[in-house]
């Protein structure tokens, strides 16, 4: 089914519209609530089920695949699509898939209480940012929203030196997490990528922001420009935070964070601030290693772009057991830190819980039991938890004590008074972490004592508040108890005092409690029995006093449950006044988690700790040094992983050359991830490993385009290559591979060698360079700080075997050929592509080879060559062979044939030694054209090579 589009479906349909004045009272209350809310499809509380109208009953249909139906009355017949609330979860899921804004327009007041139309409103306004229910939330995920805002309301001035800076704010809407920073255009953009909100708000003053991934990237969506101004902005945080103008750098920070605070306010109802955002950190993205989406993408830290394939790097270190944990591993690898000092206390705590077996299971068997407090926290605070979300409270409450004493070194008891110092954690970091462990022994106690073991979901029906809590519940509860004891004993009395055996006691909705005969048995009903129904086969009776008791029970049950509901409201409520302390212990329990699981892969997977080196970049010696270094990834994916050392003095650059599939760009990788985990505060995969401490990372690897963005493979690799120019310095690290194959040879190489001397020259940075420019080698030879390095491989009988392995020194040949004959292409293509390889050795350029096979490169080679001798001297002799020492004694066809005449008219006849030299010149000739060098290890050839040379002179 078509669906409307979407200017016809949020705010007002038309078809409601059309009718506005003559719409019945409902229907009415349907499009103010439509009108009030532009950006939205409203679906509109009918009973139990959310319905929607006209133009956006249409698109309910299409989208939910529900039926489409029809309201009519009085005014005409207006088309209706409605879905379950109880199940409306998938279905609110699909619209937003959909790309559209959902508005719930709920009942706000009791329908048998209303005089007249119930009274609606809408309460939640559901967007990509801002989904707070489970059901639409991946588990242990981060969902933002973010605004950014121009550096003043009027933007930049015309004699401004630079552009006014641009704020960012981002929150979570479901934990409470707010972030704020401010940067340059470019900055920000980065912060973007590296945040990945489902939905950005911009301000009237603030460039376009495009994520790097259109098909993943965030949303845009327009929103009040009034939020953005600077009294507005000052008006909305003054409930988050004191003198919010003086807690900013910058009018760019305060009118993002007021922005996006309005936005997720009007997003949750309009109903004032969320008390649950507790914690606006402001940052400075300065503190962080910085990743763009380049690097994060390439790196495949948080997706692998590879056809069919999922494993990723935050895959590899995810064994966290609690949604908080993940969360936080995933927060901690997408800024990793920059200070040297906090690295090492997050190694010291790893490394604590790597060495204590005893204490990692007992932390990983408590946090099993944990739920997410955020997002618990978060519901409780805006006043939508339930009973068995305050039960999920009390469960993660009560592992705390058990955290505790596990981490203390103890088997569970309670230690808080008794332990000595050599029980507590040894490193500061976990006794830190331990110490911020709060019990919160009063709200544990509070819920246990409150709320029913195992509540119903419902909180308005009873059954929530356990008994003991409150007197006056109790007492309510044994009246009703008491009375439905006296109905289930009336059955056998009125039995027994009316020998009717077929007489039964019931109940219905309607009618309430009746004592009910068959029609054989009328003439023996008492005179006071009172005529409640007639059926087809019997009659329905009530006594006064079953009346009176029926009265008292539902009295007693209506009154308890209205009790319940108070009592359950009032212990939400102080529960929801400890939020902070419950986010804080939050946060501890998180990284706990985190530490934990870095601990766990470092143990299953022979992580090393790395040392840190923090001398200033001017010191060459504080490079990166690692020691049988493996991809964290690809060794899991593979049976066998060769590893690989890595010494990259400060400043330099590594030339890496090699076959393809050798594993160069997994090698570079390797380098990349080892340098994030290590500041992530993760363990190493290696045998040994120094690092000194980057400050960005940037990667140009792997071909991509961006074909909806307008640019080519080249023009990406292009953009990169700028970003990486502009912004390197002493303190990054850069990975290039393959710079400048996607234009012709000439202008890549170009491209390619001045990148390299401009990293080396001007910017200073420490940086790998794969590539097939075979010629970029003689950098080494030019420039002090560069050095080459190269894969090995074999060829023994024609096949080609690669090591894997890098060792220094230039490589010469890529064998781009036999890969083509690995994957399978077909023998005829393969033996021609051979042939004209060979043809280009003997007479074309020494980068020939690397130029022909460098559009061929994937950029994801996996490890290694062997080194071949010089090919020019090569070609210098077949030339000469082929073309003699002469070319005007060159031998014409005739010189060949015997009796041909010559130039006199003459015909001499060949001598028997005549005729030897000949056959020798021809055999020579033969042996010349049949040398398959391609196949050849560089040993063979030059010993072929060589026995000619000594027939050619024997000859001679």
């Amino acid at each position: 089914m078509p669906t409307a589009d979407h200017e016809t479906v949020t705010g007002l349909p038309p078809g409601i519209a059309a009718a506005r004045e003559e719409l019945t009272p409902m229907l009415s209350q349907y499009a103010d609530l439509c009108a009030a809310h532009e950006d939205a499809l409203v679906l509109f509380q009918v009973g139990d089920f959310y319905e929607a109208f006209c133009e956006a009953a249409e698109a309910v249909a299409g989208v939910c695949e529900v039926t489409l139906t029809e309201r009519s009355d009085s005014t005409g017949d207006y088309p209706m699509a409605g879905i379950p609330i109880d199940n409306a979860a998938p279905y609110l899921g699909s619209l937003l898939d959909a790309g559209y804004r959902v508005a719930l327009g709920d009942q706000v007041e009791d329908a048998e209480q209303a005089s007249g139309l119930v009274d609606r409103a809408v309460t939640e306004v559901i967007t990509p940012g801002t989904v707070v229910e489970d059901e639409l939330l991946e588990a242990g995920t981060t969902n933002y929203v973010a605004a950014v805002a121009g550096g003043g309301e009027d933007g930049e001035s015309d004699d401004a030196p630079e552009p006014a800076p641009v704020g960012l704010a981002a929150v979570d809407v479901s934990t409470g997490e707010c972030l704020v920073t401010a940067g340059d255009r470019d900055t920000v953009a980065e912060e973007l990528d590296r945040i990945a909100p489902a939905e950005l708000i911009a301000g009237p003053d603030t460039p376009d922001f495009k994520p790097a991934d259109a098909e993943r990237g965030w949303t845009v969506h327009e929103y009040d420009s009034g939020v953005f101004e600077r009294r507005a902005a000052i008006e909305r945080l003054e409930p988050y935070l004191p003198a919010p103008d003086r807690r900013f750098d910058g009018d760019a920070e305060l009118r993002a964070a007021g922005a996006v605070l309005a936005y997720a306010e009007y997003t949750q109802g309009d109903d004032g601030p969320l008390s649950y955002v507790t914690r606006i950190r402001r940052y400075d993205p300065r503190d962080r290693l910085r990743l763009d989406a380049a690097a994060q993408r390439s790196l495949e830290l948080f997706e692998n772009r590879g056809l069919g394939a999922s494993d990723t790097l935050f895959d590899a270190l995810d064994e966290t057991r609690c949604a908080l944990g993940r969360r936080c591993l995933e927060r901690w690898l997408r800024r990793p830190l920059v200070d040297a000092d906090a690295i090492r206390s997050r190694h010291d705590a790893v490394g604590e819980l790597a060495d204590r077996t005893l204490v990692r299971e007992g932390v990983a068997d408590a946090l099993a039991a944990a739920y997410d407090l955020e997002r618990l926290v978060g519901r409780i605070s805006r006043g939508r938890a339930d009973a068995r979300d305050l039960r999920s409270l009390h469960a993660t409450l009560a592992v705390v004590p058990d955290l505790k004493a596990t981490l203390a070194g103890g088997n569970g008891g309670d230690d808080r008074e008794g332990g000595t110092d050599a029980d507590r954690p040894r490193t500061d970091h976990l006794r830190d972490l331990r110490d911020r462990l709060d019990e919160l022994t009063e709200v544990r106690e509070l819920i246990d004592d409150a709320i029913a073991a195992n509540p119903p979901p419902e909180i308005t029906e009873g059954g929530v508040i356990g008994e003991g809590f409150d007197d006056d519940l109790d007492a309510l509860r044994a009246t009703e108890r008491e009375g439905r004891e006296w109905v289930a004993d009336l059955e056998a009395s009125e039995r027994e005092r009316t020998g009717i055996d077929s007489l039964s006691v019931g109940h219905n909705q309607v009618h309430g409690y009746y004592i009910e005969v068959t029609d054989a048995n009328l003439d023996r009903v008492p005179d006071d029995y009172r005529r409640r129904q007639t059926l087809k086969n019997s009659e329905r009776y009530y006594t006064p006093e079953l009346k009176e008791r029926e009265e008292e029970i539902v009295g007693a049950a209506e009154r308890a449950d209205a009790l319940e509901y108070e009592l359950f409201v009032d212990v939400r409520e102080r529960v929801g006044s400890e939020t902070e302390r419950i986010q804080g212990l939050a946060d501890a329990i998180a990284e706990i988690d985190a530490l934990r699981s870095l601990a766990t892969v470092a143990v299953e997977y022979d992580y090393v700790r790395p040392e840190i080196v923090d001398e200033p970049a001017s010191d060459t010696n504080a490079g990166v040094e690692i020691e049988g270094g493996r991809h964290p990834v690809v060794e899991r994916a593979e049976e066998s992983f060769v590893p690989n050392d890595a010494d990259l003095p400060r400043g330099s650059i590594a030339v890496i050359t090699g076959p393809n599939m050798s594993g160069k760009s997994t090698y570079m990788r390797s380098v990349a991830l080892a340098v994030v985990l290590a500041q992530t505060g993760s363990f190493v995969p290696a045998q040994a490993a120094s690092l000194p401490v980057f400050d960005r990372l940037f990667t140009r690897v792997g071909a991509s385009d961006d074909i909806a963005g307008g640019q080519s493979t080249f023009m990406r690799e292009m953009s990169e290559l700028t970003e990486i120019l502009h912004d390197a310095g002493p303190d990054s690290l850069v990975l290039l591979d393959e710079v400048g194959r996607g234009t012709a040879t000439t202008d890549g190489r170009a491209i390619a060698r001045a990148a390299a001397e401009f990293i080396h020259d001007e910017l200073g940075a420490t940086a790998i360079f794969a590539t097939h420019y075979h010629d970029l080698t003689d950098l080494a030879a030019e420039r002090e700080r560069v050095f080459n390095l190269h894969f090995t491989a074999t060829r023994e009988d024609g096949d080609v075997t690669f090591l894997h392995r890098i060792v220094p020194g230039a490589s010469s040949s890529s064998y781009g050929v036999e890969v083509a004959e690995l994957a399978g292409v077909p023998a005829p293509v393969v033996e021609r592509s051979r042939s004209l390889v060979t043809a280009d050795t003997a007479g074309g350029s020494p980068d020939s080879e690397a130029a022909s096979e460098d559009d061929e490169s994937d950029g994801r080679d996996a490890p290694a060559e062997e080194e071949k001798p010089d090919s020019v001297s090569l070609r210098d002799f077949l030339a000469e062979e082929s073309a003699g020492d002469d070319a005007d004694d060159t031998p014409s066809a005739s010189d060949d044939v015997p009796n041909a005449s010559d130039t006199d008219g003459n015909i001499d006849t060949p001598t028997a030694d005549d005729r030897a030299g000949v056959d020798a010149e021809s055999d020579l000739t033969a042996d010349l054209r049949d040398l398959d060098l391609a196949r050849m290890t560089p040993i063979e050839a030059l010993n072929a090579l060589h026995d000619l040379q000594s027939r050619a002179d024997d000859d001679g």
